[in-house]
C-alpha cells in the first residue's frame, strides 16, 4: 500500500479549520514510520502556519527521526523559533542528524545559559525539566551522539532538577516516543505542591 494513501486528506485541505476535532485526531494518529516526502511537506506547512503549540510539538516529534536533507532547514528554523526548551531539544535532535559536533556544541552552549536563567526566573518549572529528561529528549541525544557538550547539558538539567524541592519531583515521566506517563494522580500532585507553598508562607 502506498503510504501516501493513508495520509489523512484533512491535513492538506486548506479549507479545514485546524481547530476541528477531525484535524487534531488525524495529526495525532499519524505514524512517523509511514511518512513520505509529500507528507512531510504538508506537516512543515502546518508547523509554520499554526498557532497551536501542541501541533508544533507533535510535528517535531513526527519528523525528528527523518534524515531527509531538505529537513535540515526546517530543524534549524524550529530550533530558533521555539521558546520551550523541550521543543528546542526536539529541534536539536532533528538537526543533529545533519550537523557535526562543533555546530551542535555552539547551540548547546547557548542552551546552557538559557537553562541557567530558567532556574532563576522559574525555579519550580518541573514540567520542563521532566520533558528535557524524557527518554526521547536529551538522554536519547546523549546516547546517540555521545558529545561531551550534550553530556554536560544533561548533567546541568539533572543538577537543576535535583535542587528543586521534593514537592516538584517525580510527578511524571516520558517514554521513548515522548508520551507522558503520570507517576502520581493530579490530586496527589496538587496536594504536594499546595503543602509546599503553604509551608513557605508560614516560614
Amino acid at each position: 500500500m502506498n503510504p501516501m494513501s493513508t495520509f489523512p486528506q484533512i491535513l492538506s485541505d486548506e479549507k479545514v479549520n485546524e481547530r476541528h476535532i477531525d484535524f487534531r485526531d488525524a495529526l495525532y494518529q499519524l505514524d512517523t514510520e509511514n511518512l513520505t516526502s509529500e507528507n512531510t511537506d504538508v506537516l512543515i506547512k502546518i508547523y509554520k502556519t499554526t498557532k497551536q503549540i501542541d501541533y508544533r510539538n507533535r510535528i517535531l516529534k513526527l519528523l525528528y527521526t527523518h534524515n531527509s536533507s531538505d529537513l535540515q532547514e526546517f530543524f534549524e528554523g524550529a530550533y530558533k523559533k521555539e521558546r520551550y526548551l523541550d521543543m528546542k531539544i526536539y529541534g536539536l535532535r532533528g538537526l543533529a542528524l545533519f550537523s557535526n559536533e562543533k555546530y551542535i556544541e555552539k547551540l548547546v552552549n547557548k542552551l546552557k545559559l538559557i537553562l541557567a536563567k530558567r532556574e532563576e526566573t522559574t525555579p519550580y518549572n518541573y514540567q520542563e525539566y521532566e520533558l528535557l529528561r524524557g527518554k526521547n529528549a536529551l538522554p536519547f541525544i546523549v546516547d546517540t551522539y555521545n558529545y561531551n557538550c550534550l553530556k554536560e547539558l544533561l548533567q546541568q538539567v539533572n543538577e537543576q532538577y535535583e535542587r528543586m524541592p521534593d514537592a516538584f519531583k517525580g510527578h511524571f515521566t516520558t517514554d521513548e516516543n515522548g508520551e507522558i506517563t503520570n507517576l502520581r494522580t493530579p490530586a496527589e500532585n496538587s496536594k504536594l505542591i499546595t503543602a509546599f507553598f503553604n509551608q513557605q508562607k508560614k516560614n
